[in-house]
């Protein structure tokens, strides 16, 4: 009797957040406007600010119960843990909510105030780590071990999450969405890598579909990912945490997938903070500081299809909004106490912008 309560309540777990993704509409892609490019190529903004929790860690962490739950590692009275002071935790509380299960976030000490209310606000509770952020990971494990619940870690556990519960995928919106627009399979996909889930599924559909489309990497300073691709390093680590919040990473993480993506480019914080502003000015977008990184990197392929005469689109994938970097990457004095200095990179969008010339160095 127990065993089939239990099939029960998975079931009806699984139909409640399937019905929950189900009701919620695809994110707008939204055309970016580009003098330089007098028309011949055409870039566009896959807006995942506009899910339910802002950013697209909600599709991973959707994806994650369904496997947790299909597993039987989450159950009816399973308390769920995170670690991380980020977007993963404000859907894993939406998510846990859903279901009327307790969740924790175990938060490094400088999370944002913005992200612990959004914790809050889905009805999730947070604890400060009690170790270096380095270490909270194996605090917020050895909780979920403590109280007989599930530590939901989506840097060993979201890319494979989305590969067997994500469907329909980003990638599958994008596609849909660019059937009616005059290059509906685009030259470039671009996005940033945390867990490295969004990569592996972009690059998983365009191989299964024969897509001649290419994946591009954009990866912050400090990251392991870029020196990973390039060496072909496998287990690359830096060491050093990234500035640019949701992507790069000190090390390697499981979901890496280097056989799936066509180039990893490179991009300097102040050349992220650079764009980010110009996306929250004049281009209109309220995008977070990934967004930023990764707008850098669609603008030097954009340079690369002019200067060979290649026509066709390119998406960017705009990770979160702007919301929880106000009082960070979005605020002056918080970005020159880190010491960095966009000004040199927004003259050379400014540049881009007139002529259509990139720097090259």
């Amino acid at each position: 009797m127990a065993t089939e309560r239990a099939h029960a309540w998975a079931a009806d777990a699984i139909r409640r957040i399937r019905e929950h993704r189900r009701g919620t509409p695809p994110t707008p892609l939204r055309p970016l406007p580009l003098p330089s490019a007098r028309g011949d190529i055409r870039v566009y903004v896959k807006d995942e600010s506009a899910q339910p929790t802002g950013s697209m860690k909600y599709r991973l962490v959707g994806a994650m119960f369904l496997h947790a739950i299909a597993d039987g590692a989450i159950r009816r009275d399973t308390p769920v843990i995170a670690a991380t002071g980020g977007a993963v935790a404000v859907a894993g509380a939406r998510f846990a909510r859903l279901l009327g299960l307790d969740f924790t976030a175990v938060v490094p000490a400088k999370t944002p105030a913005e992200v612990l209310a959004g914790i809050e606000r889905e009805g999730g509770r947070w604890r400060p780590g009690e170790r270096p952020p380095a270490a909270v990971q194996e605090e917020a494990r050895e909780l979920a071990a403590r109280l007989g619940g599930h530590f939901l870690d989506h840097f060993a556990d979201a890319e494979r999450a989305v590969a067997g519960c994500g469907e329909p995928t980003i990638a599958d919106e994008i596609f849909a969405q660019l059937g009616g627009e005059p290059y509906p399979v685009p030259e470039w996909i671009v996005t940033g890598i945390g867990t490295g889930a969004t990569s592996a599924t972009v690059g998983r559909h365009l191989r299964r579909h024969g897509h001649p489309t290419r994946l591009a990497v954009v990866d912050p300073e400090n990251s392991a990912y870029f020196p990973a691709w390039a060496s072909g390093c496998a287990d690359y680590a830096t060491g050093m945490p990234s500035r640019i919040p949701g992507i790069g990473r000190p090390r390697t993480e499981p979901g890496f997938l280097p056989g799936v993506i066509d180039l990893v480019i490179p991009v300097p914080d102040a050349a992220s903070v650079a764009a980010l502003r110009r996306l929250n000015g004049t281009a209109g977008f309220a995008a977070g500081p990934a967004t930023g990184t990764a707008l850098w990197g669609a603008l030097h392929l954009v340079a690369r299809m002019r200067e060979a005469g290649t026509r066709g689109s390119v998406v960017l994938v705009m990770g979160d909004g702007a919301d929880p970097y106000r009082t960070t990457h979005l605020d002056p004095e918080w970005v020159r106490s880190r010491g960095l200095d966009p000004a040199p990179y927004e003259a050379d969008l400014e540049r881009f912008a007139r002529t259509g010339e990139w720097r090259t160095a």
